[in-house]
């Protein structure tokens, strides 16, 4: 089992592919990615959020642990998204992160989100979301498995 990170949008640009390589060759399972690229719509504003929201929703199953990254959502440090994911394997839970499109995700999407998580109030472009999130699952595991990379 791994985190299934399901967003929208090209491949990983070259600028953010090392980093998110490098941090994604030290995770280790239950930590590890599986990354589901899905193509932007053709559409503009409400009509490609509700046709992108379609296609993320198509790719969930109800036992799915939903996290959705949405600058509205709750903000939490390190060692707490390390105790929830932890907590999420320990219940044999698959966890998927979503990262929305430009348009970001209907109602539909939230209302299936078990959590909804703010990186930060600032909007970050969907590449660097990708590199920070990568990150973030690193620094969770090495919390959850009591290595010194957090330092309080």
């Amino acid at each position: 089992m791994s985190i299934r990170i399901i967003t929208v949008g090209k491949k990983h640009e070259s600028w953010v592919d090392g980093g998110i390589e490098r941090y994604q060759k030290r995770l280790k399972t239950p930590f590890s990615i599986e990354w589901v690229l899905l193509p932007h719509s053709a559409r503009e504003g409400s009509q490609a959020r509700q046709e992108e929201s379609g296609r993320i929703l198509a790719r969930l199953h109800d036992s799915d642990y939903v996290v959705l990254l949405d600058e509205t959502g709750k903000n939490i440090d390190s060692p707490s998204l390390a105790g929830l994911l932890s907590t999420q394997f320990n219940n044999s839970k698959q966890v998927v992160m979503i990262i929305g499109g430009a348009y970001g995700v209907d109602t539909t999407v939230h209302a299936r989100a078990n959590m909804v998580w703010s990186l930060s109030r600032l909007v970050f472009p969907h590449q660097l979301v990708r590199l920070i999130l990568t990150e973030q699952l690193y620094r969770a595991q090495e919390i959850a498995g009591g290595n010194p990379y957090h330092h309080e």
